[in-house]
């Protein structure tokens, strides 16, 4: 490209507000030698300089003189077509602005530094016996990150301190600052070794190896029991992927499934896979993000946003537990991983496998309609057997008061105990107790910035809003008639189950699995290993421990309240339920030894209930779908959720209601809108919050309705708008 020609760059500052999202494509001048469309290029935006892509060539209609010039182009790999294509549609699907979805893919630490201000910091040999505090925090975070190099600033977060902390101990030689190395490719991948496939495995392992074989998107389902062997069996895919020199990436749904995942594959590969999530450090993730680019990464094992790393031929998608409801991002941009893979497997051409023992009712609904393939795993893998399930009736059981085990499971729970094995307690709900209320006016304390109720957590002696975050200390006057000494919390969460483990089995080992009792997703890892590995009897648990973890000495689950996810209004209540129970229950008796689910509930009679004990899967959704169908709701019908937020109530309920009113775009569609109404939590960090709700027909074309109608208003400065295609949530 001559240096007169205009380039579209698109900017991607990560430091900057919500505006940023909504640039349009900008001209700039080519440098000296020219780029090309893809290329990754610096580029001045006001005072700053921002890291952008060129888009293509420029529409000149400005006078060149005051068409700025590109800084310079980094050395990095043009961002190839397919990805481009990716982006385009994934914005357009979803009514993201392309800025804030290229923001997405270009999350490369360190991109456009060059490699004289890239320092790396690592322990060194001599540890003085004295330390200040700060000093010694610094050489523990070290310790954690295992010997990995990592940057000032991540160390400094992770130690809780500043840099000059760290840098005072440079120049005691305690922590070496060392330039980063070169990045370096990833280790080849043994595949021809062959795995031990048993019963369905091969079959459905077969299946796959010639999906992979043949080339070409695809989209199978692989439905198995929990246990049956699906990782065994998509690896299979995994190794005649890279045997024909492609790219395989596979999303795991928690940062925590990693390390259970990445032995399995270098016991089957003979080495590691690339890992792209928050536990990694950034100069590794600079190295992948690179290398994934010039193909030197064979094999990625990530979080959802691995779905937009650069890849050069990708060759297999497989999303593990396809149905869990972290695959989807609700904040900044809003977008299903599971969906947006299957969505990036058929612009690069290739097969996508959706691995889970429960899949969702989308999912279920595709296989159905014949759009997805579907391969069986009925039989847990080797000599391990389903759990026995079965409900425990609360209202036969007598309990103490404040208790919440009952007789009959704390019977099963020491039988475990007794014959050294582990029992898993779960109920899901973090903290010590959802409420905290005033005996003497009935005031329930809640967060100063949210309509919600703060959450006593007793291990950080603290209130705690799992809406914003804030915190405050545990009040001893109550702050609305200020009477003292009769604050009370109410209902269990983990850590009130916790004590009340701990005062009924005192010589038990009990550990407790809270996503918020960790400081870091890699403490989180190092406890689940532990766990594993035997070192605690009795475990503790939320919603974590349900996603794919395999504690062989596990042989009881006992579910604390069962009912819990059976109320409310969220269309998918039931299916969310069914699921977290089956997938709780799984975790009982992987290995030889048979296992046993007991469910704790109020309502043994619930259709939810019957469905979860006799596992009848399919009737189960059937029924599901039937009502769905019924309803015109997802996967049969489209929605889409509109979250209007200000500082003032006023103006956000009129701008709702002036929404509402000029819906004509909608209504050509035949589609409804239902609100404005208040959010269920209806003021998040200060900001009241309204939703609306756009329901159309499957077919309508609702993405370009839903454009034109929301481009008849112009925002006030406070007022923010979100557009949340295919809500999960509606909070």
């Amino acid at each position: 490209m001559h240096a007169r020609g205009g380039v579209h760059a698109r900017s991607r500052p990560a430091d900057v507000g919500d505006g940023d999202a909504q640039l349009a494509l900008l001209d700039y001048r080519a440098p000296e030698g020219g780029c090309g469309t893809g290329d990754f290029v610096e580029v001045p935006l006001g005072p700053r300089k921002v890291i952008g892509v060129v888009w293509g060539k420029g529409e000149g209609k400005f006078d060149p003189a005051r068409i700025r010039p590109i800084t310079r182009v980094l050395d990095a790999p043009p961002m190839r077509a397919e990805l481009r294509s990716f982006l385009a549609r994934a914005a357009d699907y979803t009514l993201t602005p392309l800025a804030a979805m290229l923001r997405l893919a270009t999350r490369a630490p360190g991109l456009g530094d060059p490699p004289s201000m890239r320092k790396i910091y690592r322990l060194g040999t001599t540890i003085p016996n004295q330390l200040t505090d700060a000093r010694f925090k610094v050489i523990e975070a070290l310790r954690r990150f295992g010997g990995a190099a990592v940057t000032l600033g991540e160390l400094a977060e992770e130690a809780g301190c500043g840099p000059s902390v760290v840098k005072g101990l440079v120049k005691l030689d305690v922590v070496l600052e060392q330039d980063a190395p070169r990045d370096l490719p990833y280790p080849p991948l043994n595949t021809a070794a062959r795995a031990h496939l048993m019963g369905d495995q091969v079959a459905a392992g077969d299946a796959l190896v010639a999906l992979v074989a043949q080339g070409g998107y695809s989209a199978t389902l692989l439905k198995g029991v929990t246990g049956s062997g699906k990782t065994e069996v998509y690896l299979e895919a995994v190794a005649e992927c890279l045997r024909q020199g492609r790219q395989a990436l596979v999303l795991l749904p928690e940062i925590s499934l990693t390390a259970d995942f990445i032995g399995r594959v270098e016991a089957r590969f003979g080495a590691k896979p690339a890992e792209w999530h928050s536990g990694v450090t950034m100069t590794e993730r600079r190295r992948l993000w690179r290398m994934v680019g010039r193909g030197d990464a064979s094999f990625v094992v990530g979080a959802r946003s691995a779905l937009f790393l650069p890849f050069r031929d990708l060759g297999l998608i497989v999303v593990d537990e396809e149905h869990d409801t972290s695959y989807k991002q609700e904040e900044g941009v809003f977008y299903n991983a599971r969906d947006m893979a299957v969505l990036r497997a058929a612009i690069a051409g290739a097969p996508i496998v959706l691995a889970s023992a429960t899949p969702c009712l989308e999912t279920w609904a595709n296989v159905e309609a014949g759009k997805y393939g579907r391969l069986d795993l009925g039989a847990r893998y080797g000599t391990a057997e389903l759990p026995q399930m079965k409900a425990i009736d609360m209202r036969a059981e007598k309990l103490a008061a404040n208790s919440w085990i009952s007789p009959r499971l704390a019977a099963e729970v020491q039988a475990r105990v007794d014959r050294k094995e582990q029992a898993l307690l779960f109920l899901n709900r973090r903290g010590y107790a959802p409420i905290t209320l005033c005996r003497a006016c009935g005031h329930q304390v809640g967060c100063d910035d949210c309509d919600a109720r703060m959450v006593e957590h007793r291990f950080l002696k603290r209130l705690v809003c799992h809406q914003c975050g804030a915190t405050k200390p545990l009040p001893n006057e109550c702050p609305a008639c200020k009477v003292e000494g009769k604050m009370a919390a109410v209902g269990p969460g983990v850590e009130r189950l916790a004590e009340e483990v701990a005062a009924r089995f005192p010589d038990a080992r009990l550990a407790v699995l809270s996503s918020d009792l960790f400081g870091s997703a890699r403490a989180l890892k190092e406890q689940i290993e532990v766990i594993a590995q035997g070192g605690a009897d009795i475990i503790i648990g939320t919603q974590i421990v349900a996603k794919g973890h395999n504690f062989p000495l596990l042989t009881l689950v006992g579910v604390i309240d069962a009912d819990l996810g059976l109320q409310g209004s969220d269309l998918r209540a039931a299916e969310r339920t069914f699921q977290l129970m089956r997938q709780v229950a799984g975790r009982a008796g992987r290995a030889e030894k048979r296992g046993e689910a007991l469910l704790q509930t109020f309502q043994p009679e619930h259709p939810v209930i019957r469905a979860i004990l006799g596992g009848d899967e399919e009737g189960f959704w059937r029924a599901e779908a039937a009502e769905r169908r019924a309803a015109g709701v997802p996967p049969y019908g489209r929605m889409a959720g509109i979250i209007l937020s200000s500082p003032d109530v006023a103006q956000v309920f009129d701008f709702g209601a002036e929404l509402a009113r000029r819906d004509g775009p909608l209504r050509k569609i035949g589609a409804q809108v239902f609100g404005p109404a208040p959010a269920p939590i209806a003021r998040v960090r200060g900001r009241h919050r309204v939703r609306l709700l756009v329901k159309a027909d499957k077919t309508a074309p609702l993405q370009a309705a839903l454009a034109d109608w929301v481009a008849q208003f112009k925002l006030p400065n406070n007022l923010r708008l979100a557009i949340d295609i295919d809500p999960q949530s509606f909070y």
